[in-house]
């Protein structure tokens, strides 16, 4: 895998230096090496910040083998290659004036050469793609979560702390309060809020950042997850980004918005097309509409995210594109210039953020290969249409479940250039076990329905 550069929305560029005299300036003690695995999951490791030098070298090395999806015993070492211009203080981890900061890292082989199963890696591999042909990316996620309330023993129930609704204010909004201090704490670590309030389902919660570059797009998810954990908790309460944690209400997506831009410009924009969208616009809507089923393991890859995926809780699950209908699954808002984007409103905040971002990113750059026309928009409410009215609409829908979904992506082509080789295999080797445990797990719906009447 060759080597990749990008350059930051941000515009960080941090020198050695400039890290040693923040070393010095804040009393870091600790530097978390910070990545993901497959699932998503940040992991770290601890290292105390004499050692910066070795750090900034990449000399710390990591067991691959005891990472799930990255490496066997026989090929176990790895090591860290930290994004030095994602050197971050935590500002929830001071105490008595002690820091620790961390690096958002790569891993890499022995042989120094990037390792096919990190999905950090992975990400910037299908970035060189879109490089080749001139486009770069950027994604706007919108990430909602719950906070539910701990029982007196601390552990995690699913109370929530309020039974507000959408835009809602306090005091019937409990959640003011813990949304002010995230965002404050996201602001604090460099993020450019735009929007933060209460959503549909009581405990849900929205706050929107600023869109980035895929990959910062993608580190800032998974800085978002675990400091939205980190405050809640500081208020003890639980904050979970599960899609659909109760039954009867609403679940939690994460609408991601989708540009592609081309020598400086937004190549979604054509101001004298039809809707002022750009062929390279339409066809990346044609390109999301016929992969999207089989990505769909990989932006909603859990058994729970497919109970969010259901008719009547405003989820979008039906295959079309509009203008401004919020029952299709695309929707291109009416902003247009340098914001024209278009909006994948199924993914769900569970999803690893780097595979998810690679697949809408090979999705999109294959409709621009192949020139796949979208079908014409729709503008009606698709919810209130007929099984027999989408039909003759062509209109298809997500799949139903987890298996569905990876019956879907073990056959496309699409999926496997979006994650490579290895993370491919892997991915749908852990998400079989994982439905076929939810298959033959008796649950207490089947108890309660059927213990005593059969």
């Amino acid at each position: 895998m060759a080597e990749f550069m990008y350059t930051r929305l941000d515009g960080r560029n941090f020198t050695r230096d400039d890290i040693k005299n923040y070393i010095k300036e804040y009393n870091i003690k600790f530097i978390k090496l910070q990545f993901v695995d497959i699932n998503g999951l940040v992991k770290n490791i601890s290292i105390p910040s004499e050692h910066i030098d070795k750090i900034l070298d990449n000399e710390i090395m990591l067991d691959g083998s005891s990472i799930k999806g990255f490496r066997s015993i026989e090929t176990s070492d790895m090591f860290f290659h930290p994004d030095i211009n994602s050197f971050q203080i935590f500002p929830w981890r001071n105490k008595d004036g002690v820091n620790s900061a961390r690096f958002i890292c790569d891993i890499y082989n022995a042989d120094g050469t990037p390792f096919e199963g990190c999905p950090r890696c992975n990400l910037k591999r299908v970035m060189k793609a879109a490089q080749d042909l001139g486009f770069s990316m950027n994604i706007g996620p919108e990430a909602e979560f719950f906070l539910f309330s701990k029982d007196k023993d601390g552990n995690v129930t699913t109370e929530t702390q309020d039974s507000a609704g959408y835009y809602d204010v306090g005091p019937e909004d409990l959640g003011e309060d813990v949304r002010s201090d995230i965002v404050l704490t996201l602001q604090e670590m460099g993020f450019d809020i735009e929007a933060s309030h209460h959503e549909v389902a009581d405990g849900q919660h929205e706050v929107d950042f600023r869109y980035a570059d895929v990959l910062t797009a993608a580190d800032n998810v998974a800085t978002f997850r675990i400091a939205v954990k980190a405050i809640a908790a500081q208020h003890n309460l639980h904050a979970t980004f599960m899609p659909k944690p109760i039954y009867g209400i609403n679940g939690s997506g994460m609408h991601c918005n989708v540009s592609l831009f081309k020598d400086g410009k937004n190549a979604f924009y054509d101001e004298k097309a039809e809707y002022q969208l750009s062929d390279e616009a339409k066809y990346a809507i044609g390109g999301m509409l016929k992969h999207v089923k089989s990505i769909t393991a990989v932006t909603n890859p859990l058994v729970n995210s497919y109970k969010r995926l259901v008719p009547g809780y405003e989820a979008p699950v039906y295959l079309a594109w509009s203008l401004a209908n919020r029952s299709a699954l695309l929707r291109v808002p009416a902003k247009r210039g340098v914001s024209t984007r278009v909006e994948l409103r199924s993914p769900d905040p569970a999803c690893n953020p780097y595979l998810a971002f690679a697949a809408i990113l090979e999705a999109c750059l294959d409709g621009i290969r192949n020139k796949i026309d979208p079908p014409a928009p729709v503008e009606s409410n698709i919810y209130k249409l007929t099984s027999k009215e989408r039909k003759k609409q062509r209109i298809d829908a997500l799949p139903g479940s987890l298996a569905e979904a990876l019956e879907q992506m073990d056959k496309s082509l699409v999926a496997q250039a979006a994650l490579g080789e290895h993370i491919f295999k892997e991915f749908m080797t852990s998400k079989k076990k994982e439905w076929d445990s939810f298959r033959t797990y008796v649950s207490q719906w089947e108890l309660d329905k059927y213990l005593e009447r059969y």
